[in-house]
């Protein structure tokens, strides 16, 4: 028995060492990193309100998207030249503040446009878009944009004195590209 515990660890032995690399022998290796780059993050204000002042009942009152100081505007920062997409939460009426007076709001395909710096601002704007849908556009070269916003109320002959009001949002994502 133990002749051959001797024999096998003298026989085994050997066998291992025949295994492992020889000091003697060339290797070689290279390490590489993984990296990535996060970008900024995005940050959104609304600068201002869509406002469309005294509305008379039974008359139906727009705000042009290219109205300074009455169409929405929202000011969006992110990464220079990255894709967003956008999308608009539209509220069918406007309420009052006890909830029983609504008036119907509507919002058609070219009531928004934006800005990336390619354009020449509000009044002439880099481009169109519809805000019952969502759409992807880059950031400028310093990473801004603006987007604005128009609609159109449209009182009832018998609508409710009083203020009304909605919640209008527009939210915005990286989409990686």
């Amino acid at each position: 028995m133990v002749f051959r515990k001797i024999l096998f660890v003298r026989l085994g032995v050997p066998a291992a060492l025949a295994l492992l690399p020889l000091a003697g022998m060339a290797q070689e290796r290279a390490t590489i990193q993984a990296t990535a780059t996060v970008v900024s993050s995005l940050t959104i204000v609304g600068n201002n309100n869509l406002q469309f002042g005294s509305v008379t009942p039974g008359v139906n009152k727009s705000v042009d998207k290219t109205t300074i100081g009455f169409a929405g505007e929202w000011e969006i920062a992110g990464a220079p030249t990255a894709e967003i997409s956008m999308a608009f939460t539209l509220p069918d009426s406007l309420r009052t503040t006890d909830s029983l007076g609504a008036m119907r709001i509507s919002f058609s395909s070219t009531d928004a446009s934006y800005d990336n710096g390619t354009g020449g601002g509000q009044a002439a704007p880099a481009g169109v878009l519809n805000p019952n849908g969502p759409a992807a556009h880059r950031l400028g070269a310093l990473g801004q944009m603006l987007v604005w916003i128009g609609g159109m109320v449209h009182p009832s002959i018998s609508q409710t004195g009083g203020d009304y009001a909605a919640d209008i949002l527009l939210t915005v994502a990286y989409t990686g590209s």
